[in-house]
């Protein structure tokens, strides 16, 4: 099924094929591209879904990067996911081949500084770094005139006496300034990226698509700032390859685009994964502050004998005792023994009036306005911020300090003001320190509708393109992320159908009550053993939580009938280290959850995983912040029976189970068993309500979904695996 406006006419081919790096497009590329190159045509954004392996990320960049060569724009590729970052890179080079592009792949400077500082500490390197080689600059220039004038004297010339005194004066100051400053705090790194010639640097940069890696380790050879190099060597650039947060955090974004020396309106972003942008701006627009934090502020502020330090120390001083006293009234019975070195979520909110911490703040506090003494702690913040500022630009201090003081009021400030807001949920969190085994805790103020963060991005680009196998329904999208009226495009699984079989399992709907019946948990564990003894290569299973994988693979590890290997996904481990030693396996069963990190972004090709089971439908963990998300949709979409459950739970859920069923058939000849096992998938869900989920598939992923009883699913499979002759000798007898 496809939603695009036919293939390109012949105009468009011309201008646009020059970037496709490939032989042959895949089926409904064409008609995908024509779209997309429509759409920026009009200024509009894009959903463009589609399966694995499609081709989605060359169907966005060809007239992406078409459209932006002939209008003068740039193009940022972007994802959470750092397999697909790679992809990206591939692609990139790719495209390079057929066209002379300038492309770069961007990384946070963290992990590209060969000193290892802070943001804040590389600010004042950097200022102090460009002030030094500035100088340097003047006393080149001051030196020449004093060659000059000492050449004048020696001729006789008038005056030049007195001028040459007057400019060996000014001489004299100057290396005065350059010695404290070079006794200060620069970087070497830096300050040869301003005195050498780089041009061999940027002739290499561009000679390819470089990765951070990759610069990191060729600019240290050199003794050169690779970052720095980085964003100077950005300005104008056609493609760069970013994660997320260079666009999603307000701050960066405003930055990145400087450093493109482009305006808004000349970007044109592609996002993928793009189902993953919700969650990954509710992150970047939450704001939190420890408790430590506001002890710091404390601190640094007993000695100050500024005049607006009482103020200050009066409003944070209260704000911290009202966060101690409203999470210790907070614990219900036994749960101060429940916390460990994670955070661990205490409610506070309440029905109708502010949440307990606000209350306990307003009612503690005695002084002369809280607005008034939160300001007069933002100015004193500021004032100590700037001399954190000097101390470490002048060598006085070997670090750049952060002011605590700062950092609590602006907290303080965002808590009082927005902690009442539509989709700003307050919370309380606690924390063991595993040092001391004291518990302390966290302010937080929880985004729930991340549109307030996206939306702005949408408006202010030129146009944005929206990728993901799972992005339908289209209209949540929309609604989730604040799109208007975007062009949608949807293409199937284009491989073929007779490669796959879905079936959907008529377990008991598993419930929590039903997944602990005796009776329920060996019907799925017979289940599970004939899917991995069914099964000509290895079988991938899902479940609603770490625990249920847990206790089916204790009863899979004791079933004497089960000899495959067993792996088990643990919360903690490292996931691709296991994914790599399950890959080289054959016919090895692994268990995990479908809210871990396998079930999306994560490659198991042909016989890495030949089967993949979702056992349960797995809604997330009911919590107070997911219950502040459904609450805060069903405010937002009043009038629209059951929103916040649709948007919040349903809709991510499924989504999430269609990244799981993903993980077989990724390329046109692999071929594969998906297994949904959950009377809630199949068409008895239709009488469920809204606990039945088969309805909420996509209607071409519904028509392949084959209704099956447990104890029938080992003859289908081997039905399904014996036509394409995949067993390796003898098919295994039922």
């Amino acid at each position: 099924m496809a939603h695009a406006n036919g293939a390109p006419d012949d105009g468009d081919a011309d201008g646009a094929w020059r970037f496709f790096p490939y032989d042959e497009p895949y089926p409904n590329q064409e008609a995908a591209m024509a779209g997309i190159a429509d759409a920026l045509d009009d200024e509009r954004n894009v959903l463009l879904e589609g399966a694995t392996g499609t081709g989605k990320t060359i169907s966005a960049l060809v007239p992406a990067l078409s459209y932006a060569r002939e209008h003068d724009k740039t193009v940022v590729i972007t994802t959470n996911v750092h397999q697909q970052m790679r992809q990206f890179v591939e692609d990139a080079r790719a495209i390079t081949r057929e066209e002379a592009i300038r492309a770069v792949v961007f990384r946070g400077k963290s992990s590209m500084c060969h000193i290892d500082v802070g943001f804040q500490e590389c600010q004042t390197l950097r200022d102090t770094t460009r002030s030094i080689v500035e100088k340097e600059s003047d006393k080149a220039e001051l030196s020449e005139q004093a060659q000059s004038l000492l050449d004048g004297m020696r001729e006789g010339e008038s005056g030049a006496a007195d001028a040459r005194s007057a400019v060996t004066d000014e001489l004299d100051a100057l290396d005065d300034e350059l010695e404290e400053l070079k006794e200060g705090n620069y970087c070497e790194h830096y300050y040869n990226n301003l005195t050498r010639n780089t041009d061999q640097f940027f002739q290499w940069l561009f000679d390819d698509v470089r990765t951070p890696d990759e610069i990191f380790e060729y600019a240290g050879k050199q003794n050169l700032c690779g970052y720095e190099l980085l964003k100077e060597g950005m300005e104008g650039i056609d493609l760069v390859v970013c994660n997320y947060h260079h666009l999603l955090d307000p701050m960066i974004r405003e930055q990145f685009f400087r450093w493109l020396d482009r305006d808004p309106d000349d970007v044109i972003t592609v996002f993928d994964e793009a189902h993953n942008i919700e969650s990954a701006a509710r992150d970047h627009a939450s704001r939190a502050l420890t408790e430590n934090t506001l002890e710091s502020a404390m601190n640094e502020l007993e000695d100050e004998d500024d005049s607006r330090a009482e103020s200050a120390r009066n409003v944070i001083g209260t704000f911290l005792d009202a966060l101690r006293d409203s999470y210790e009234e907070a614990f219900g019975f036994g749960e101060r023994e429940q916390v460990g070195e994670n955070w661990y979520d205490l409610s506070i909110a309440n029905q109708g009036r502010r949440d307990d911490l606000t209350m306990e703040f307003l009612q503690s506090y005695e002084g002369r306005g809280i607005d008034v003494e939160v300001e007069l702690a933002l100015q004193l913040g500021k004032q100590l911020d700037e001399q954190y500022e000097d101390a470490y630009k002048n060598g006085e201090a070997t670090t750049r300090k952060e002011c605590q003081t700062l950092q609590a009021a602006n907290f303080i400030a965002d808590w009082t003001e927005m902690g009442g807001e539509l989709g700003r949920h307050p919370m309380l969190s606690v924390r063991r320190d595993g040092g001391t085994d004291e518990i302390y805790g966290r302010a937080e103020l929880y985004t729930c509708i991340p549109r307030e963060v996206t939306r702005e991005l949408f408006e202010e680009v030129h146009a944005s393109v929206l990728m993901s196998a799972t992005l339908r329904p289209f209209d949540v999208t929309e609604g989730t992320l604040g799109l208007e009226n975007p062009v949608t495009m949807a293409y199937g699984l284009e491989y073929p159908e007779e490669n796959r079989r879905t079936f959907s399992v008529s377990l008991p709907a598993l419930f929590s009550s039903e997944r602990d019946d005796p009776g329920t948990q060996e019907t799925i564990e017979e289940m599970l053993a004939d899917a991995a003894a069914f099964t000509p290569g290895n079988t991938l299973v899902f479940f609603p939580s770490y625990a249920e994988a847990e206790r089916h693979h204790e009863r899979l590890r004791t079933n004497p009938d089960v000899d495959a290997e067993l792996f088990l996904d643990e919360p903690g481990v490292r996931a691709e280290e296991l994914r790599r030693e399950f890959v080289g396996k054959d016919g090895a069963v692994l268990l995990t959850s479908l809210w871990g990190t396998l079930a999306e972004g994560v490659s198991f090709d042909g016989d890495d995983a030949r089967t993949v089971v979702v056992v349960g439908v797995p809604y997330p963990h009911l919590s107070e912040r997911l219950e502040a998300v459904q609450a805060a949709y069903d405010r937002a979409y009043r009038g629209k029976r059951d929103a916040g459950w649709r948007y919040a739970v349903e809709i991510p859920t499924i989504r999430k189970t269609r990244q799981a069923l993903g993980r077989v058939i990724r390329a046109p000849d692999d071929f594969g068993v998906r297994v949904l096992a959950d009377k809630r998938y199949t068409r008895e869900s239709s009488s469920m309500g809204k606990y039945g989920v088969r309805g909420s598939f996509p209607v071409e992923e519904r028509a392949e979904m084959v209704d099956i009883a447990p104890n029938k699913l080992k003859f289908a499979m081997l039905n399904f695996y014996a036509d394409r002759d995949a067993y390796d000798g003898d098919p295994p007898r039922p």
